[in-house]
């Protein structure tokens, strides 16, 4: 690995942004800490990648298993540098008093509580040895809306929020940053835009942006809502 290489705890690397994220972090020399729900995802990603890289199955909505995963983790290779909250949900186009309420459930867990279960075990940590950025996914739709994705939205404002009360919280050598990562032709943008999500760029081209990005965040972009440009 490089002298420079930086440890990097991402969720949901099984597809889309997370798996993009990893495969051009790794390329780049830097070790990367991921999870996702797939177990058939992480053992690819087990079989493709070795050592010092490391794939777990992680339900990020689960405090339990987060903390199982997260105690493991940094007893090997210590406090990240970055820990980027990627496992995201959106819910199938519909007006809000259609969506089910264990789809609604099912997608606060994940976005939101997911989120806070991994800062109260990853970062705590990182807050006691006073280092590391927190960069927590959010969207266009965190500082806008649109219809039939209320549950969406409500997910990314609350991460906004969060995040920015966060920032408040993190010693002056820390950053907390949301970020919305832009429009990706992804599987999730795929299910609100049809076929529309085409005309957008892939996974694998926005990661070549956004990684330089990403890893240029530190303490003077605290707080900020930024955007991958």
């Amino acid at each position: 690995m490089a002298a420079d290489s930086k440890t990097i705890v991402i969720t949901g690397v099984s597809r889309g942004l997370g798996r993009a994220l990893t495969d051009r972090l790794i390329s780049m020399g830097h070790k990367v800490l991921g999870c996702a729900r797939s177990q058939d995802a992480v053992r690819e990603l087990k079989s493709q990648y070795s050592s010092p890289n490391d794939f777990y199955q992680v339900d990020v909505a689960s405090d339990d298993e987060v903390k199982s995963w997260a105690s493991l983790m940094l007893s090997l290779h210590g406090a990240p540098d970055f820990l980027i909250n990627n496992a995201s949900l959106i819910n199938q186009n519909a007006e809000l008093w259609e969506i089910e309420a264990k789809d609604f459930d099912e997608l606060v867990d994940v976005n939101i509580k997911g989120v806070a279960n991994m800062i109260r075990h990853f970062g705590s940590v990182m807050v006691k040895e006073r280092k590391g950025v927190i960069v927590n996914f959010s969207s266009g739709w965190g500082r806008s809306v649109s219809p039939e994705v209320a549950p969406y939205c409500a997910s990314k404002w609350a991460i906004e929020g969060m995040t920015k009360a966060l920032a408040e919280e993190l010693p002056s050598s820390m950053a907390a940053v949301p970020l919305n990562p832009g429009i990706i032709n992804t599987e999730m943008l795929q299910s609100c835009f049809g076929s529309a999500a085409s005309n957008h760029e892939g996974a694998d081209e926005w990661a070549t942006r956004a990684v330089p990005f990403i890893l240029a965040l530190g303490p003077g972009d605290n707080g900020q809502s930024l955007t991958v440009t």
